[in-house]
């Protein structure tokens, strides 16, 4: 349970906000005075503190500062009288995460100190996820079951020798998941050569991948190790690998069948010892059926599959990798982004995955110049998804019949109509009713309905 300190000299407030918050589920405690504050914050460690900027003996920016030494990542959100913004800035920049005008409504209050609390744990997420990161050594950064399940795979086929597919879309994070193998791995202090197979040309691949002797052909003026070469006793990954010329694709079949191969231009036989992990944003299947991709090399590479999930279909994630890319650029700030802004984030399809996601905080960061991104600092694509989402809502309107109708009955029956709304996708289905996928797994098992 969250606990929420008061800290204002009037005791009549004091009184109403800790009734308010209690309704809320929160525990609350008070102080009328900044030095009893200041103990009750060593004493009793709250989660969030409200405080009030105008107090005697020691006005509210004082304490502000003096409850950062105490707990430098509190949470505390200013009272200011009416007229005070100026001062409530200057609060801001001493470290209060937001701040709250008199006189105010009790649930603006309230909504004020959800969202602060909401921003306060998940980057306590995001220090925890960076920290599991570095022992982990790159995993994938999410909390949803797809991500999680794509995480303990990972883990499970590291120490294996057996070749890995992954496949995903452009952008989900599969040179991620590669990395996390490797360093997972016995191979770990051993070499990680990546080469994308759709970025050369079939004569300098080849080079690339098998090197070549001196003066195999013009312009070989020196002896090159190839990439399977220079991942001996570690692991080479081959990104974009569907993309491989069909000659190129034999080499690399006899490759992976003999483990030795000749440099271009060579007559000698090199044997090496190479983790091969593959990566590919096409369907290899359907690349083997239009002819643009050999059926044996695909069973030959698909031994260990790994499939990472698009970012539309793991919408929980998004939260907390925009936490993370906030603190990734502009480290040396506390940047936080509204909620309406974040909700349209949700809400975007993000074709570009993980990648899009990164650029468009990037962004953002530089444009907004200051504390907060707001919806104006967002791209213009993203910006008309709450457009889109209105008119999608509305598709979601029910008729009440005469007689009446229970909260259970309206919520199947709303459950059952973005479902049909998005066509028996679960994760569209629970961003137009607001949820998370899980959230909606769980009603609709409460009502037995079949996804």
């Amino acid at each position: 349970m969250n606990k929420i300190l008061v800290i204002d000299d009037e005791e009549h407030l004091c009184w109403a906000l800790e009734k308010g918050l209690r309704q809320e589920g929160y525990q609350v405690i008070t102080s009328t005075r900044g030095k009893e504050g200041l103990e009750r914050i060593q004493n009793e460690t709250p989660s969030l503190v409200i405080l009030d900027l105008k107090m005697p003996e020691m006005d509210g920016l004082e304490v502000l500062v003096k409850a950062k030494d105490i707990i430098p990542k509190l949470p505390v959100i200013m009272i200011t009288a009416h007229g005070s913004i100026d001062t409530a800035i200057e609060a801001m920049k001493l470290g209060a995460i937001d701040y709250i005008a008199k006189p105010f409504d009790l649930d603006e209050l309230k909504i004020v100190v959800k969202q602060a609390l909401m921003v306060s744990r998940l980057r306590e997420e995001v220090v925890f996820l960076r920290a599991e990161l570095n022992k982990k050594h790159g995993r994938i950064l999410g909390n949803s079951p797809a991500i999680q399940e794509v995480n303990t795979l990972v883990e499970r086929v590291a120490d294996s020798n057996a070749t890995v597919l992954i496949t995903g879309e452009s952008g989900t994070g599969k040179e991620v998941a590669a990395l996390s193998i490797h360093n997972l791995s016995y191979r770990r202090e051993k070499s990680y050569v990546p080469i994308n197979c759709a970025a050369l040309p079939e004569s300098l691949l080849e080079s690339e991948l098998f090197g070549h002797e001196k003066g195999a052909f013009t312009g070989a003026v020196v002896r090159k190790l190839g990439r399977f070469e220079l991942a001996d006793q570690g692991t080479l990954f081959l990104d974009e690998v569907t993309e491989m010329p069909l000659s190129m694709q034999v080499k690399l079949l006899r490759v992976l069948q003999e483990r030795q191969f000749e440099r271009v231009g060579g007559t000698e036989s090199i044997k090496i010892n190479v983790r091969i992990i593959a990566a590919t944003n096409r369907d290899p299947l359907d690349c083997v059926k239009r002819g643009t991709f050999r059926e044996d090399l695909y069973y030959r590479l698909n031994v260990l599959p790994i499939h990472i999930p698009p970012l539309r279909q793991r919408s929980e994630d998004i939260s907390l990798l925009t936490m993370h890319f906030l603190q990734k650029f502009n480290p040396s700030q506390e940047q936080m982004i509204s909620p309406d802004a974040m909700g349209l984030l949700m809400n975007y399809e993000w074709p570009g995955n993980i990648r899009e996601l990164q650029n468009v905080i990037e962004r953002s960061v530089i444009l907004s110049q200051g504390n907060e991104i707001k919806i104006q600092h967002l791209p213009k694509e993203i910006q008309k998804v709450e457009n889109r989402k209105n008119e999608t809502d509305k598709g979601l309107i029910l008729n009440f019949p005469d007689k009446g109708i229970s909260f259970d009955e309206v919520e199947r029956e709303l459950i059952l109509k973005a479902l049909e709304k998005s066509r028996g996708n679960q994760t569209k289905a629970a961003q137009l009713l607001g949820l998370t996928r899980s959230a909606l797994l769980y009603r609709a098992q409460k009502y037995k309905l079949k996804l």
